[in-house]
């Protein structure tokens, strides 16, 4: 008895799934070294941003207590974005016998364009984190020197734009230490982790690993690598498009995030008018960020 396509699509489908699982996962997830996941059941999420409170006061004696009110300062919002993609191989090619070779390279191929695009959409957050053009809740690009508190104004970019190197570095982590919440209260960031594109690899590593200052014949030490400043060292994104750009992730919560609306999926179906059989892959998903102070960069000289 002849098979039909409804048939040999559930035959193959099961092995096609399991083919595309193992591709897509050779991807690095590079992503995930820069954006903490969450998962999202509604077509958006929104983040509002409250000030807190200001420092608390002396209460004399007998007196009435002070009140203070929090306030919302911005709402941070996540829309999700759905990437999809489909092959399909005729009925011609199937009659062929040509199905198990086209298959398992086209199915390779889809993988690898989903990885793709991921890690793509996220780097792209830090790729315009210098551009005016893509903002946040605040009204302003990721990374800024004139974020707008209640109480004035942080900074989360150097003043003056750098390369990476021992005194950029340094001052960018004096000006973590020094970041203040909305209220103007000190809140005492530290660095985490280094992101640097791929052609600062070896700059970051002689400046986070060595155990002397880099670049001079003097006795001093590495004081960024003795005092343990960035205790998750660094990673290299490759999918960062400015060479000299390069970014620190704070310990301040509620930074970069990513919300996962639909995990990848797969589907396959036979096609009654054509005759061609037909396979796709689809996943919902948003990058972004919530509090800037999440982030310090410079874009390089």
């Amino acid at each position: 008895m002849a098979i039909s396509r409804s048939q040999l699509v559930k035959e193959l489908e099961p092995g096609l799934n399991a083919l595309f699982g193992l591709e897509y996962k050779n991807y690095a997830n590079e992503h995930a070294e820069i954006f903490d996941s969450e998962n999202s059941d509604r077509a958006f999420e929104e983040e509002v941003m409250l000030s807190g409170f200001g420092n608390a006061a002396v209460k004399p004696e007998g007196s009435s207590v002070n009140y203070d009110a929090a306030q919302e300062t911005f709402t941070a919002r996540y829309t999700h974005e759905t990437l999809a993609l489909a092959f399909s191989i005729t009925e011609e090619a199937i009659e062929d016998n040509l199905y198990d070779r086209l298959a398992s390279r086209y199915t390779k191929a889809l993988a690898r364009s989903m990885a793709n695009a991921k890690q793509v959409k996220a780097a792209n957050v830090l790729n315009r984190a210098f551009n005016s053009s893509y903002t946040g809740g605040d009204g302003l690009e990721l990374c800024s020197t004139a974020h707008t508190i209640v109480a004035g104004t942080f900074k989360n970019e150097l003043s003056t734009a750098a390369d990476l190197n021992e005194t950029s570095l340094e001052q960018a982590l004096v000006d973590i230490g020094v970041m203040k919440d909305e209220r103007g209260l000190k809140i005492a960031a530290k660095g985490t982790k280094m992101i640097v594109p791929n052609d600062l690899q070896f700059v970051a590593e002689r400046l986070l690993k060595s155990p002397g200052r880099t670049g001079t014949a003097d006795n001093d030490i590495n004081a960024a690598k003795s005092m343990g400043m960035i205790p998750q060292g660094y990673v290299i994104n490759h999918y960062l498009t400015d060479s000299d750009a390069w970014f620190i992730k704070t310990d301040v919560p509620n930074g970069l995030k990513h919300f996962v609306r639909a995990p990848i999926k797969t589907a396959m179906e036979g096609d009654f008018e054509t005759g061609n059989v037909r396979y796709k892959a689809r996943e919902r998903y948003s990058f972004g960020w919530s509090d800037p102070r999440g982030i310090f960069g410079s874009p390089g000289a």
